[in-house]
């Protein structure tokens, strides 16, 4: 089906190159082998960009003729021996089968022997575990509340009045749903991808029917409630002095288009310092979502090269670009110029193990700056010397020769990260953060309005950064469900993902 496709696309422009001269019908046939390569890796390939330079196979001899020696004649022995099973701080060394975790329930099943066995003595016992899981069930909370009548006199009349405790504040008042429900559908849906039907379809299976409609506004009420811990989340990424941006897009209902959806985008903040991640949504990809996002930004604004973020530049904003996208072009013209493509990937690959080693090593920023300088600096300089000589000797629109233009064109602002040592080399942190959005497309398609995607926005902002700092999810929206109704408006921030400690955390430490 592919080289259908390929040949009815070649077929319908094939008058387009009647009129062409030599020099580009040349170009035409490496960019249309370009095309096809790039299909054929989309569609067969793989999709990661790690680059393994080839070996030429004198290589690994060193080009020396080695002698050939003769093998002795090998004979067999069976050899037995004994293995120490060394402790560690009192806990045995495990060999064999994964031990279940500890914190686990265990239910105990007791099966005795089927003979006769009064009368015996008792030395021990085998335990056989096996790993048991129960389908989600819903249950009910019951909040009673006892009402008393107490008498009393009121100018010398008897009269009566009716106590009660206050009902506990709840989430969303009036809503059979509690915070453990409603964190578990959120979860289900912006982390493990499940849309609203399928999560009904489910409930319905586990005995409770629920409509989709009611769910979806259960969500709605969930972002309502969460819309200024949002905002406090918000200004602590744009008050860091460095970001990652970077934007994806988002179908969205529009009420105003019938018969179609219309292509808005998520923008994507990240504060590789802070670990902290922002979406927001906007209906376009014009200047419009960043300008507003960054008006008050100052420091460094790292992003892919995209031309909108270019206006911000040199305005409190120190604008540099990723390496990581300089890399692709070169990956993606293997097929066109390997030689010249391998030394560009093999060079930046350098850059690559300077970071690892600087990450292996737990690197402050001072001792990471340094090893840039000493390191990655030469490497740098000497790359664009060699792009600079290279360039004049290819086909300018053939991928080696975009590859090198592209780069060449940003090595200034690709280079910038070695200024200092709190910058990353690339993008990849908030790429890294876009891609829940991406399988989430996959899942539930689209967004059912311009309101329900900002609404997307601000829960990929929270569980985002709950993935970054390592936190439950579930556990953190839960608990902030319960507290946020009556939490301190001066400590919000305690309930932000990177400053949050579970309540009974807190209620042990106060103790």
């Amino acid at each position: 089906m592919m080289m259908f496709f390929i040949f009815a696309h070649v077929i319908a422009t094939a008058s387009t190159y009647e009129n062409l001269s030599r020099e580009e019908l040349l170009v035409a046939v490496v960019k249309l082998r370009h095309e096809l390569d790039q299909i054929k890796r989309l569609v067969f390939g793989s999709k990661h960009e790690r680059f393994i330079p080839s070996v030429p196979p004198e290589q690994l001899a060193l080009g020396l003729a080695v002698d050939q020696i003769d093998q002795p004649e090998v004979t067999t022995q069976k050899v037995e021996y004994t293995r120490a099973i060394i402790k560690a701080d009192n806990k045995p060394v495990p060999t064999g089968r994964m031990k279940l975790p500890e914190h686990l329930a265990r239910n105990q099943v007791i099966i005795e022997p089927e003979q006769d066995i009064e009368g015996l003595t008792k030395i021990g016992v085998e335990i056989t575990e096996e790993l048991h899981y129960t389908p989600g069930t819903f249950s009910v909370n019951q909040i009673i509340r006892p009402k008393y009548v107490r008498p009393f006199q009121k100018e010398g009349v008897a009269e009566t009045e009716i106590i009660i405790a206050p009902l506990p504040v709840r989430p969303i008042d009036k809503c059979i749903a509690g915070a453990a429900l409603l964190a578990y559908i959120v979860v289900n849906k912006y982390v493990d991808h499940l849309p609203v039907h399928r999560q009904v379809q489910r409930f319905t299976r586990e005995g409770m029917k629920l409509p989709a409609s009611t769910i979806t506004g259960w969500i709605s009420q969930v972002c309502a409630l969460l819309e200024v811990l949002y905002a406090l989340h918000c200004k602590l990424v744009f008050d860091s002095d460095y970001i990652q941006g970077d934007e994806t897009p988002l179908k969205v209902l529009d009420k105003t288009k019938k018969g179609t959806t219309h292509q808005g985008y998520l923008w994507v903040y990240r504060a590789p310092v802070e670990n902290l991640v922002v979406f927001d949504y906007q209906p376009g990809r014009n200047a419009a979502g960043p300008t507003k996002c960054l008006k008050n930004f100052t420091g460094h604004l790292q992003t892919d090269g995209y031309e909108v973020y270019t206006a911000f530049d040199g305005k409190g904003i120190t604008l540099l670009h990723c390496m990581a996208h300089a890399r692709r072009k070169f990956d993606e013209a293997l097929g066109n110029d390997k030689q010249r493509a391998e030394y560009a990937l093999t060079e930046i690959q350098k850059l690559y193990a300077i970071e690892r080693k600087a990450k292996d090593g737990n690197f402050t920023q001072q001792q990471r700056y340094a090893i840039r300088q000493e390191e990655a600096a030469p490497i740098l300089k000497a790359l664009e010397h060699w792009m600079i000589i290279e360039y004049p000797s290819v086909l300018p629109k053939s991928p080696i020769g975009v590859a090198i233009h592209y780069s060449l064109q940003r090595w200034k602002k690709l280079s910038i990260y070695l200024t200092d040592g709190k910058l990353e080399i690339d993008n990849n942190l908030v790429e890294n953060a876009i891609r829940p959005v991406a399988i989430g497309r996959k899942n539930f398609l689209f967004a059912g309005s311009h309101r329900a995607a900002q609404n997307a926005a601000m829960l990929y902002s929270f569980l985002g950064s709950c993935k970054i700092n390592n936190v439950n999810p579930y556990e953190w929206l839960e608990d902030v469900l319960n507290r946020i109704p009556t939490h301190s408006v001066n400590k919000l921030e305690e309930l932000l993902p990177h400053r949050w400690k579970p309540a009974t955390t807190l209620q042990t430490q106060i103790s």
